[in-house]
């Protein structure tokens, strides 16, 4: 009998943990990283040409759904495997905070990169920013996060 109580009044604490709801908030962004103008620069580092260690800087601007300007795309890239990948990493600076993303970014197709973290309205975020090449030197971002409610 004095197991069970003991049991009871153990569990008691996190059961009242379960009624306070969520928290945490998701939110979801869409961005247009326009690598047509701004800074885009490779560097060739290693063996000439597409090779293991080269880099590609950027800040470029970042656009809305809308294509209108709402800050910055700026970051690095290393070479990690030619004509393939990539190891990035960026920070999205908009008026109201920054995002910075890190991971492996494809050279084709959709990549996630992992959100390392935010200032401002971002502040403790986390999440996936999904990145896809347009075809004409912009990069639709769309960003899955979640950050702690303040």
């Amino acid at each position: 009998m004095r197991k069970m109580m003991l049991m009871a009044a153990l569990a008691m604490p996190m059961l009242g943990c379960a009624n306070n709801g969520p928290a945490e908030e998701a939110w979801t962004l869409t961005t247009i990283a326009d690598a047509r103008s701004g800074i885009a620069k490779p560097v060739d580092l290693g063996e000439p040409g597409d090779s293991p260690g080269d880099m590609f800087v950027f800040d470029q601007p970042l656009l809305n759904a809308s294509q209108q300007n709402i800050g910055s795309n700026s970051g690095y890239c290393v070479r990690t495997l030619p004509g393939q990948f990539s190891e990035c990493q960026w920070t999205l600076t908009m008026a109201d905070g920054t995002i910075t993303v890190a991971g492996r970014e494809a050279e084709s197709g959709t990549s996630l990169i992992p959100i390392i973290g935010g200032t401002g309205t971002f502040v403790g975020a986390s999440g996936v920013l999904a990145t896809t090449p347009n075809g004409d030197r912009t990069f639709t971002q769309v960003l899955t996060l979640t950050k702690p409610k303040q």
